[in-house]
């Protein structure tokens, strides 16, 4: 969204409300898509994770252990944060967008692109552990 939709609805309209109701609608249709692929993965991440432990006490005293508790919690964390975003902040721009209410639009974007940011930075750890994983 962020590298694609959201740079290209800056050429569809200079209206802040107009172009932000594009970007919902195509967020609304993206949603179930990214929620899908996110079961996907943590079920097929619960799966291998039978690789790396072969038991459960293993999660804290070894090193691919405590790096998949981590990641573990990390997927967690990100889950809430994302379902929050999506949520709170999603709903809220689409009703300011609607109404035009271009300031409190802007205001809420910079704080929604904050969690967007801190959420980018929770999938780049989460793939950083994934990979120092395979080295144990």
């Amino acid at each position: 969204m962020w590298i694609v939709v959201i740079p290209a609805s800056r050429n569809l309209s200079g209206e802040e409300s107009e172009r932000t109701k594009v970007v919902a609608t195509i967020a609304r249709k993206f949603g179930p898509v990214a929620w899908y692929s996110l079961i996907i993965l943590v079920i097929t991440g619960v799966y291998n994770a039978t690789w790396y432990l072969p038991s459960i006490g293993e999660l804290f005293s070894t090193v691919a252990g405590f790096m998949l508790f981590t990641k573990s919690t990390l997927t967690v964390i990100l889950i809430i944060t994302v379902y929050i975003h999506n949520v709170h902040y999603g709903k809220k721009i689409s009703m300011f967008a609607r109404e035009k209410k271009v300031q409190e639009l802007t205001k809420l974007r910079k704080r929604s692109r904050i969690v967007s940011t801190f959420n980018l930075m929770l999938m780049l750890s989460i793939l950083f552990l994934a990979v120092m994983m395979q080295s144990y």
